[in-house]
C-alpha cells in the first residue's frame, strides 16, 4: 500500500508543483514585459518640466553653472532639445535599473514562495493519496483476516457514495454468497458422511448380530436380502452424489434434446412405481427442444417426475407440462410450509426425517434438478399449491 501511496503522491505533488512552476513563469513574463513602461511612465510623470540648471560638460563628469564664470554659464546653458534628450536618458537610466532591481526582487521573492508551495504540495498529495486509499486499506485488513472462522465479517464501509464504496459494498456481497456456499458445503459434507455412514452401520450389525451364533439358513437368507438392500441403497446414493457433482461441473457438450419426448419415456419408465403408490401420471407435452446434455436432462426430468410419484398421497396425480418455455410438474400431497420450500433444494434436505426404509431416497432429487437446470441456463422455481396440498416445480429454459 505504500508503494501505491508513493505512486499517488508523486503524481498528485508533480503535477501541483508543475502548475505552480507554470504559474510562476507566467506570472514572472507578464510583469517582465510590462514593466518597464510602467516605470518609465512614473518617471517621466514625476521629472519636472521647467528648465534644468545650466552646466557644462567636462569629459565625464557634469559640472553646475553655479562654479562657472558669467561668461562661460552663458555659453554653457543647453539648448531645449539638448534637455529634452538630456531628460530622456535620464528616464531610460532610472528605469532600467529600477526594472532590473523589481525583476530580481521578484525572482527572489517568487523562488522561495515555490519552494514552500512544492513542499506544501506534496505533503498534501501524501494526505490526499492516504484518505483516498484508506477504503483499500481497510479492504486488505479485512481480506487478510478472513478465514473459514471469520467468514461472517463485513467491511462495512462508512464512506460517501463512490467507486472504493461500491467496491467496498460489492466485496461485502461476495463474501455473503461465499458465507452462504462454505455453510451449504459444510452441511453437504455433514449429511453426506451421516448417509454414507447410516448404511456401513447397519450392514456390520446386521453382519455382527444376525450372522452370530449357529448358521440358520432362513436367517442367513434374511440377512443376505438386508445386506444387499443396504447395499442397493448405499449405491444410489454414491451415484446421486457423482451425478450431482458432475451437474456442478457443467458442461461438456451441447445438443438439441426434446424434452417433450423425455416427458413421455420417462412417464412410461416410472408407470408400475406410479401404479404402486396409486397415483396417477398425466403428460401434457408440447414441442420443447433445448441445447444440452440429453443424459443430463433425463435425469432432471425423471427426478421431477420420481419425486412427483412418490411423495404424493394414495389417490393422487402428477401432471407434467411441457410448453416453449420450459416444464411444469406438479402432485398432489402433503401440505408443504412456503418458508420450508426453498430448502427442499439443499442436499439431504426431506420435507420430513428420513426412516431408512426400503426404496426412500436420500434428499438429492431436487437438489440434482437445481444443478442441472443451472448447467443448462436454466431458472428453478417451487412453489406449494394451495389447494390439495403438494408441490409444483418449473424449470425455465432460456430460448434458444
Amino acid at each position: 500500500m505504500s508503494g501505491e501511496r508513493a505512486r499517488l503522491t508523486t503524481l498528485y505533488g508533480g503535477l501541483l508543483v508543475l502548475a505552480g512552476a507554470l504559474l510562476t513563469g507566467v506570472v514572472y513574463l507578464l510583469v517582465q514585459q510590462g514593466l518597464y513602461s510602467s516605470i518609465s511612465t512614473a518617471v517621466t510623470t514625476a521629472v519636472p518640466r521647467g528648465p534644468v540648471p545650466p552646466w557644462r560638460t567636462v569629459p565625464g563628469v557634469p559640472v553646475p553653472a553655479a562654479s562657472l564664470t558669467p561668461s562661460d554659464a552663458a555659453s554653457a546653458r543647453p539648448t531645449s532639445q539638448e534637455m529634452e534628450t538630456i531628460k530622456g536618458l535620464a528616464v531610460t537610466k532610472i528605469s532600467d535599473l529600477a526594472g532590473e532591481a523589481a525583476l530580481n526582487r521578484l525572482l527572489t521573492v517568487s523562488a522561495i514562495v515555490f519552494a514552500a508551495y512544492a513542499v506544501l504540495s506534496i505533503a498534501l498529495a501524501w494526505w490526499m493519496a492516504g484518505r483516498v486509499l484508506r477504503p483499500v486499506s481497510v479492504i486488505t485488513g479485512t481480506a487478510r483476516r478472513l478465514s473459514g472462522a471469520n467468514l461472517h465479517e463485513r467491511i462495512a464501509l462508512d464512506a460517501p457514495p463512490g467507486e472504493l464504496k461500491e467496491l467496498a459494498d460489492t466485496f461485502d456481497e461476495m463474501l455473503d454468497r461465499i458465507e452462504q456456499l462454505v455453510g451449504a458445503q459444510q452441511r453437504f459434507a455433514a449429511n453426506a458422511a451421516h448417509e454414507l455412514r447410516t448404511p456401513l452401520a447397519v450392514q456390520r450389525a446386521a453382519a455382527e448380530i444376525g450372522l452370530a451364533g449357529e448358521p440358520d439358513p432362513e436367517r442367513v437368507a434374511r440377512i443376505r436380502t438386508k445386506l444387499i438392500a443396504v447395499a442397493d441403497d448405499s449405491e444410489h446414493l454414491i451415484e446421486g452424489l457423482l451425478l450431482l457433482a458432475a451437474s456442478e461441473q457443467g458442461l461438456d457438450r451441447r445438443e438439441p434434446v426434446a424434452v417433450d419426448v423425455l416427458a413421455h419415456a420417462v412417464a412410461d419408465g416410472l408407470a408400475e412405481e406410479a401404479a404402486g403408490h396409486d397415483v396417477t401420471v398425466s403428460v401434457h407435452a408440447e414441442p420443447l427442444t433445448v441445447e444440452g446434455d440429453g443424459v443430463l436432462l433425463d435425469r432432471l426430468v425423471h427426478n421431477l417426475v420420481a419425486n412427483a410419484v412418490r411423495y404424493n398421497r394414495p389417490g393422487g396425480r402428477v401432471d407434467v407440462t411441457t410448453s416453449a418455455a420450459g416444464i411444469e410438474v406438479t402432485n398432489t400431497g402433503p401440505e408443504i410450509p412456503a418458508d420450508t420450500v426453498p430448502l427442499l433444494f439443499e442436499p439431504f434436505r426431506r420435507l420430513n426425517e428420513r426412516t431408512h426404509a426400503r426404496g426412500e431416497g436420500a434428499g438429492l432429487g431436487l437438489s440434482i434438478v437445481a444443478a442441472i437446470a443451472r448447467a443448462h441456463g436454466a431458472d428453478v422455481c417451487a412453489e406449494a399449491n394451495s389447494d390439495g396440498g403438494g408441490l409444483t416445480v418449473r424449470v425455465r429454459f432460456d430460448p434458444a
